[in-house]
């Protein structure tokens, strides 16, 4: 269930820009000789680094905007990561792709000179054909019907997630958010952009909540936020099941009218100052629900067929 975001919240479809911070982070291999070209001496980076053992170098390479502009040639990247990074064009030409996964906000998209951007949007439409109502909300009572698509969607989900192991649902698959962490940063995002920004509530903030991985832990902090909290599934549904309740609370009120409010605070301490309307706050949380519950069915796949973690993690404080 992602944990990323990539410079832009990625439940807000006009770019809500998240508080600011050092965007690249890269971690590196150890492991130096390229499969195609293992007769070959190490080639060097541009930059002040020469490819080599770089595991001391991968621990100084988070948030840094060091590779801005850099050119890789002949380098090592397998089994490398890349979160939470800033890798706009980006170009990689004559390399090995074999077993690589992106996620992310994609756009423009070219593999071998072919634009795979419509395609990967047409699929992910076709899985989740929610996102093709989200897109299409307009008056106070398209929101009403997405959200009551949304409160269709998620019974199911937790249902399918409460028949595991309830250590399974603590497990990070690929390094993603777990189950529960999921559900705590939507009791986050709704507490943000729902209870602060469109009910106007100070300190809306539950302690279960779970802001984005970027988010200063000092500030969540500040919101009364326990990043180090383990709470079981059952304690973070009893709070969610409240935050369910609120949207649908604001939506059964609104009218086409109330969408263009614009509402007065930020979405917490730290944010951006813009302008942001009860309509694209909805958006963001309504967004923030079809997207994390995308990750969390992927996710629960990997789960189900190997319940005891074998290939995840246990998760963690962010």
């Amino acid at each position: 269930m992602s944990a990323q975001s990539i410079l832009r919240d990625p439940g807000d479809p006009a770019g809500v820009a998240l508080p600011p911070s050092p965007v690249i982070g890269l971690a590196t291999t150890s492991s130096c000789a390229p499969r195609a070209w293992a007769d070959r001496e190490p080639a060097p980076v541009a930059g002040p680094w020469l490819i080599g053992d770089n595991d001391a170098v991968a621990a100084d390479d988070d948030r840094t905007s060091t590779f801005r502009d850099a050119r890789f040639t002949g380098a090592d990247f397998t089994s490398a990561t890349f979160r939470d990074c800033d890798l706009r064009q980006v170009k990689i030409t004559d390399s090995w792709l074999v077993d690589v996964k992106v996620s992310g906000l994609v756009d423009n998209f070219v593999v071998n000179d072919v634009d795979v951007t419509a395609f990967v949007e047409g699929e992910l439409d076709r899985r989740h054909p929610e996102r093709v109502q989200l897109r299409a909300v307009h008056s106070a009572g398209d929101y009403r019907a997405m959200w009551g698509t949304i409160e269709r969607l998620w019974p199911d989900t937790v249902a399918r997630a409460g028949r595991l192991p309830e250590p399974a649902l603590r497990l990070r698959v690929d390094d993603e958010w777990s189950f529960v962490e999921t559900l705590r940063h939507l009791v986050f995002a709704t507490d943000a952009w729902a209870g602060r920004m469109i009910l106007d509530v100070p300190m809306p903030f539950h302690p279960v909540g779970l802001p984005h991985a970027s988010y200063p832990p000092a500030d969540a902090a500040a919101l009364g936020i326990d990043l180090d909290a383990r709470p079981s599934l059952a304690e973070v549904m009893e709070v969610r099941d409240n935050r369910m309740a609120l949207v649908r609370g604001i939506v059964d009120g609104l009218t086409d009218a109330d969408l263009e409010r614009i509402c007065a605070r930020l979405p917490a301490p730290g944010y951006p100052e813009e302008t942001r309307s009860v309509g694209r706050c909805l958006r963001v949380v309504m967004k923030e629900e079809c997207e994390h519950r995308r990750y969390a069915v992927r996710d629960l796949a990997v789960l189900e067929a190997d319940p005891h973690g074998g290939t995840a993690r246990q998760d963690a404080a962010p």
